[in-house]
């Protein structure tokens, strides 16, 4: 690690990795890290995490997902899952062959082990979010459930409804209960603490594309602390949340030495960090996975680089000379939501491409937002993302027009939903899913599904 060592703390670094497989001892470091300091009893975790089916290669391989061979080995069940006791879900759940009905019965199962539910947690904060997004449209129905010990008749795959039957028991008790909270509770603020009142933290992947769901998960989470999970990939694993108690857009990632071999590579402006996990140390498997991921030395945990993760440099706003990146897309989305906040609204999600179809070519911003908003607000908001990107070669453009009027796109709701279950569709499962910020002409379906859903469309006059 003698090249580690020797990195300056404000230098900038992209990680490049090769595959591999979660390793014993970073999870049993994750365990210890967050248990020291969110000690719980013994209690269940409300997972929400999906599996897809596993298939064979050729070659007589098993194949799947990085989550789907995960939750399927006994790693998870023997190590993962005594991080936190017990899944409230049964299997029968986590690998159900329909999201929404699986997603349906994890609120469920939750439920019904209320007093128990000592973790709320998901791969990604993204689906922390859905699923309590979903549990505002079917509360009602989950009560019922409850009360009559009669399963929805929305549920229709065989093993998840005959487990679901088992674990149901009528309770009308309870049902009220639930009911007279949801009834108390106007905008949803600490629905998580309500239900849940012996939880003690919520867990998963918070940070990069994750941080624009941070708002809304603290409004659902009240006073709950929100802890970020490690840092890793379906390609190998990166480093430990040594700091859990840190907010997640402080969150740092200490790397795991014992995991792969790791070089910081000067490369002008950026080091590349190359991971060649032990797993793989035979000469012809060897080589290096650019994982396309920008992060920032912050300091060393003993001896070992502290990192934070910057953005994804692979998601590029380019039309000449610009280059706006994720974080910029983030923050400019970030700068124009503010105007909602008198109106009670907001960003449900986003998206982005270029339309070089004008000329000169533009932005296309694309909003699906939580109610009605009006013209002037959404006009000012068109023009509040056109002003938010300061990269200089946008807005040297912008100002000589050699970049058109950025164009807001609002879209119907449940236009995401729709994105959501395109991917998952194609074989993505939903712990997995990450809405893509920038929507390039070769992703033609999911074009077609943002040009088919807009309802409204302004242009800026920032810089006219």
């Amino acid at each position: 690690m003698s090249k580690t060592q020797k990195c300056s703390k404000s230098q900038i670094s992209q990680i490049s990795t090769k595959p591999s497989t979660i390793n014993t001892t970073s999870v049993k470091a994750q365990e210890l890290l967050v248990c020291r300091e969110f000690p719980i009893g013994n209690g269940k975790a409300l997972q929400f995490i999906y599996s897809n089916k596993q298939f064979k290669t050729k070659g007589g391989l098993a194949a799947g997902t990085a989550t789907t061979n995960v939750f399927s080995g006994s790693l998870f069940k023997n190590t993962m899952k005594a991080m936190w006791t017990q899944c409230c879900s049964p299997d029968e759940v986590i690998f159900g062959p329909d999201f929404q009905q699986s997603l349906y019965c994890h609120l469920l199962s939750g439920l019904i082990y209320w007093n128990e539910v000592q973790v709320v947690s998901s791969t990604f904060a993204h689906s922390i979010v859905y699923a309590f997004r979903t549990f505002e449209q079917v509360w009602e129905e989950l009560c019922t459930d409850i009360r009559e010990r009669v399963l929805t008749s929305q549920i229709i795959v065989p093993s998840i409804r005959t487990t679901m039957s088992k674990l149901l028991k009528p309770n009308p008790e309870l049902a009220d209960k639930i009911h007279k909270k949801c009834s108390r509770l106007s905008n949803w603020y600490g629905l998580i603490p309500k239900l849940f009142p012996n939880a003690k933290y919520i867990y998963g992947i918070m940070t990069g594309s994750m941080e624009p769901y941070l708002k809304k998960l603290r409004h659902y989470a009240g006073e709950l602390p929100l802890l970020s999970a490690d840092y890793g990939s379906s390609e190998g694993w990166i480093g430990a949340n040594v700091n859990p108690k840190l907010p997640p857009e402080l969150a740092t990632f200490a790397v795991l030495p014992n995991i792969g071999y790791f070089e910081f590579i000067p490369n002008v402006e950026v080091l590349l960090l190359s991971i060649l996990p032990h797993l793989f140390q035979s000469l012809g498997c060897l080589y290096q996975y650019r994982l396309g991921d920008v992060v920032k030395v912050v300091g060393f945990h003993n001896s070992t680089p502290e990192l934070q993760f910057i953005c994804r440099s692979n998601l590029l706003l380019t039309i000449n000379i610009d280059k706006n990146t994720e974080k910029d897309l983030q923050l400019s989305v970030e700068a124009a939501g503010k105007l909602f906040s008198n109106e009670k609204l907001e960003v449900v999600d986003f998206t982005s491409h270029v339309d070089l179809s004008t000329d000169p070519g533009h932005y296309v911003i694309c909003w699906e937002v939580s109610g009605e908003a009006g013209d002037d607000l959404l006009r000012e908001c068109c023009n509040c993302l056109d002003r938010s990107f300061v990269d200089a070669g946008y807005v040297g453009s912008r100002k000589v027009k050699t970049i058109g009027a950025l164009e807001l796109r609002v879209l119907k709701r449940g236009t995401f939903q729709k994105i959501l279950e395109h991917y998952v569709g194609l074989g993505a499962t939903v712990s997995q899913f990450k809405t893509p910020w920038c929507v390039g002409l070769a992703n033609s379906t999911v074009l077609q599904i943002l040009c088919n859903n807009v309802v409204k469309s302004y242009f800026s006059t920032a810089f006219s």
